[in-house]
């Protein structure tokens, strides 16, 4: 049965006040590598099926993945919806559209993906093997298809595909990581990733010691991604306006106009970017602070974030927005940040005086909501820089930062730049960002991690 059939099925069966069906259709493929060698390769392919029933104001919803009975998948989440207390975001569902492409079969994707990077790979190996490095490595494809079907009559699908490659170097010159992601491989270049890794591996041929401190320090677009990402997932608008989070004004509402950055400084997300595109409808299985069900088919568009500057919106759904009376700003599965700047990371390590460049940021924890503190790791290559040129690799810190206070001291914005978030990068792949130059980001403590 189809993703199509499957959402058509359940909402006939549906006796409920509304209902909303969400199937998920993912075919994937990986190729990994160890020791300079391809070590397994595989495809998986997976189906979920979320029905979500409305009941008076109450909302239930149950899941399942084997799709053995829809009746009883059905009635099961209208006796939760029957059982659950009123919903705090409850709203009217969406109305239509029905997309004519919502019949479509699910996309496919196979290992075939990868025969240019394993070719690719098979040259890089033979280069590492007699050069004494060793090279490890991931690569994922994943197209996942989405239907949503309610009993208003909306009817939508999208497929999205998603591609990304980690590559860690490792020598007597310590470890190095680089990462890209990509929708159809044709923008990917195994050598070039390579030949990063082994430049960065270079640089670690003297290694220095440093203490603890507070350091001049050039974040790369990975891990500023990193800190970025966790700064927008917490940016619901109504925690915000209930003083819970690094959003809230002091003394009531919300930061919505305060500058948190340098002019020029833009934060957005686009789910028609074309090099960043993705699900352009909400189509969500439970509500949480930034999302909610009866927003399911709600068509998404460009928001700032922050925009010159300044926070010009939070994450607001129909019910959030009603609450603190914003306007509507849905989450959106992608994220920029902009500042106008033009020079590369290369180009900033040169015009740098002594500071360290960091690979990536790593093991990344909250420590305090109410400043958005968090602390982690630095990974895969530290290196000190010294009179515009990198002199060699440092130790590994643990560093404690808080991204919202970082945009305010920022000291140079760079060009942005497509890039793979180190952490979070299969769950949060999309992102372009720039290098940030930051006068004085906090080492905490010396790390012994590698």
């Amino acid at each position: 049965m189809s993703g199509a059939d499957v959402v058509e099925r359940c909402l006939a069966l549906s006796q409920a006040d509304g209902c909303m069906v969400v199937v998920r259709q993912s075919s994937s493929a990986n190729l990994r590598w160890a020791g300079n060698s391809l070590t397994t390769n595989g495809a998986v392919s997976s189906r979920s099926v979320s029905v979500i029933s409305v009941v008076g104001e109450s909302v239930g919803v149950r899941s399942a993945s084997v799709l053995d009975d829809l009746g009883q998948l059905v009635r099961g989440s209208e006796q939760a919806a029957r059982d659950a207390p009123p919903a705090e975001d409850y709203g009217p569902l969406i109305d239509g559209p029905a997309q004519p492409t919502f019949s479509l079969a699910a996309d496919q994707t196979s290992p075939a993906v990868f025969a240019g990077v394993a070719t690719d790979l098979g040259a890089a190996f033979v280069a590492a093997r007699t050069d004494g490095v060793e090279l490890y490595g991931y690569a994922s494809h994943d197209v996942t298809t989405t239907w949503l079907g309610s009993s208003t009559g909306l009817r939508l699908r999208h497929a999205q595909p998603t591609g990304y490659v980690e590559l860690t170097g490792k020598s007597t010159g310590g470890s190095s990581w680089v990462g890209q992601h990509t929708r159809d491989w044709t923008d990917l270049s195994v050598p070039a990733l390579d030949a990063e890794v082994r430049r960065r591996l270079g640089w670690g041929a003297r290694q220095v010691t440093l203490d603890a401190g507070r350091y001049e320090t050039l974040l790369p677009p990975s891990a500023v991604a990193d800190l970025m990402a966790y700064a927008y997932w917490t940016s619901a608008g109504r925690e915000a306006a209930e003083g819970r989070t690094v959003f809230s004004r002091p003394g009531g509402g919300t930061r919505v106009g305060e500058h948190l950055g340098p002019a020029g400084l833009r934060l957005s997300s686009d789910p028609h970017d074309p090099a960043l595109a993705t699900t352009p409808f909400v189509a969500t299985t439970a509500s949480s602070a930034v999302s909610s069900v009866f927003d399911n088919g709600l068509a998404l568009t460009a928001s700032d974030w922050v925009r010159d500057g300044a926070l010009n919106a939070l994450i607001q759904t129909r019910a959030s927005g009603r609450t603190t009376g914003s306007p509507l700003t849905p989450y959106v599965h992608n994220l920029v940040l902009d500042g106008g700047g033009t020079a590369t990371t290369d180009e900033m390590v040169a015009s740098t005086e002594r500071g360290l460049l960091l690979t990536c940021l790593w093991y990344i924890r909250e420590v305090d909501p109410q400043t958005l503190l968090l602390t982690g790791l630095t990974r895969d290559g530290v290196y000190l820089v010294e009179d515009g040129q990198v002199v060699g690799a440092v130790n590994n810190f643990r560093w404690n930062e808080s991204p919202v206070d970082l945009l305010g001291r920022l000291s140079e914005v760079g060009r942005s730049t497509a890039c793979l978030p180190r952490e979070w990068s299969d769950d949060f792949t999309w992102t372009r960002m720039p290098t940030l130059r930051v006068p004085d980001f906090n080492m905490s403590s010396v790390s012994q991690a590698s």
